[in-house]
């Protein structure tokens, strides 16, 4: 556990960057925007349209400023931070246009510099620096793990790997673990096995028929340059309440790395780059966790919970907001709405609020300004009306990507009309247990089926730059979080 001296150290370190960026911000007003969702949510494309946008504009009618034609240009700037991977615009890009291909998920932490010219609706000219700070939002969810000590993080993660839709899937760990005595002398290789079952068991549970999104340690699954260290080499243990970690034994040895990977990885990442956010969009692939079903939809909402603790929200005063960042504006979306019709983007939108519930009430306590959103930052389908005996149903129709399979087996060339189903307007029917939800892990077939789709097909003009890239709500993304500041 962080000793009170690390504490206040911490926090020192903390009010004097604080300071350093406001004494920069009255010189050239900036914004840090943080950009983040759990595995699959769509980080990469989302910030990749959000610049683009910026950029190129486009169909934009609710973000006021572009709309109303006051943006002038928004061009790239080096960034501030030296240390810190330059988030690859151009690249990925080109992969959506050029290639017609997803680009990579987002497997570190990446930032990116524009600077926005405007003129204020009273008149004038201004610029606003935008820094774009794109995460994993797994490691959000190691952020709790500061506060824990390594017994309450062995009997959190135990009991989500004993409960009944994880338990098949840690069966090699758990048995692992059985045969483990936390207190006999420690030895690497055995270290080594047990750390490994356990990544593997919380990799299992991400896969998409299963969809879990409380997994952390977050770094397990997106090692980077650190696989193999020591500080990924731990691994939850059977302990006794009060239990003591004899020196040498196999305790003191996953103790000693557990706070290792707090002081050495969760704790720069919070102090150097979360801690400093101004405002934050959390992207949800809410549909892959219907699809898995009940067990998915209620660990995501408890990952969600989880991710808003984290969080330092709410409204400053012009004095305190000297000495501390606080995010004032959290925007939730629900990505990949271009797999559903039109009719259930609200249904999709109610669904996301149910998940947020519990944090949106926390919030408003604190003043801060939270909505939530259904988008695709690349639209990849249209909609269509398809015949089916007598009945013309709602479709949407895009090039499925090749592997899935739905009445046939999907080359990734041909387009298909699909008809995903109609969510739900009352989103407890989802979370009721009594209403029967099973998802896809229902034998009968499940309750929805949503196709991954290749991106669509984007020109460029005769200069070689891309056209504006489709979407659905990207505006209203933008307008809330960075609509007040461009006034």
């Amino acid at each position: 556990m962080l000793s009170r001296f690390d504490w206040l150290l911490d926090e020192a370190r903390l009010t004097a960057q604080t300071l350093i960026d406001r004494a920069e911000d009255l010189a050239s007003p900036t914004l840090r925007l943080g950009i983040t969702g759990l595995s699959r949510a769509g980080k990469t494309v989302f910030t990749t349209a959000l610049i683009h946008a910026l950029m190129r504009g486009g169909r934009l009618p609710v973000f006021r400023a572009m709309h109303e034609g006051r943006i002038a240009t928004a061009r790239l700037e080096p960034q501030p931070d030296d240390g810190v991977p330059r988030f690859d615009y151009e690249g990925h890009l080109a992969t959506l246009v050029d290639d017609c291909r997803w680009p990579e998920s987002t497997r570190r932490i990446s930032e990116l510099r524009l600077a926005i010219d405007y003129a204020p609706a009273r008149g004038g000219r201004r610029t606003l620096t935008l820094d774009i700070v794109d995460y994993p939002g797994e490691w959000l969810l190691d952020l709790p793990l500061l506060d824990q000590s390594f017994a309450d993080f062995c009997a959190n993660s135990l009991a989500l790997a004993r409960a009944a839709a994880r338990r098949p899937l840690a069966g090699p760990f758990l048995a692992a673990l059985d045969a483990t005595d936390a207190i006999a002398p420690a030895d690497e290789s055995d270290a080594r096995r047990l750390a490994a079952l356990f990544t593997d068991y919380l990799a299992a549970c991400r896969a998409e028929t299963v969809s879990m999104s409380l997994l952390p340690p977050g770094r397990f699954l997106m090692p980077g340059d650190l696989e193999g260290s020591p500080a990924l080499t731990f691994a939850p243990l059977d302990l006794a309440e009060g239990a003591v970690s004899p020196t040498g034994s196999v305790h003191a040895m996953m103790e000693r790395r557990f706070e290792a990977y707090k002081e050495r990885i969760v704790r720069p990442f919070f102090r150097d780059h979360f801690a400093r956010l101004d405002r934050q969009i959390v992207l949800i692939d809410v549909l892959s966790a219907l699809n898995a079903g009940p067990a998915a939809l209620a660990d995501l909402e408890s990952a969600l919970d989880g991710i808003l603790a984290a969080f330092r929200i709410g409204r400053n005063s012009w004095l305190s907001s000297l000495f501390r960042h606080r995010i004032g504006k959290v925007l939730f979306a629900a990505t990949k709405a271009d797999h559903l019709h039109h009719t259930s983007h609200d249904p999709l939108e109610a669904i996301l609020r149910r998940l947020v519930e519990r944090a949106l009430a926390r919030a408003e306590g604190a003043g801060a300004d939270i909505d939530v959103v259904a988008i695709a930052a690349v639209r990849a389908t249209r909609e269509a009306m398809v015949k089916r005996g007598r009945a013309h149903l709602p479709a949407i129709v895009g090039v499925p990507e090749a592997g899935q399979h739905g009445a046939d087996a999907f080359d990734g060339l041909a387009e298909a009309a699909v008809f995903p189903g109609d969510l739900p307007e009352n989103p407890s029917a989802l979370f009721d247990p009594a209403h029967g939800f099973n998802g896809l892990s229902d034998a009968a077939g499940g309750d929805f089926r949503f196709l991954r789709f290749r991106p669509p097909q984007v020109e460029r003009n005769a200069d070689g730059l891309a056209l504006p890239l489709p979407h659905i709500r990207l505006d209203r993304a933008l307008e809330f979080l960075l609509g007040d500041r461009l006034k």
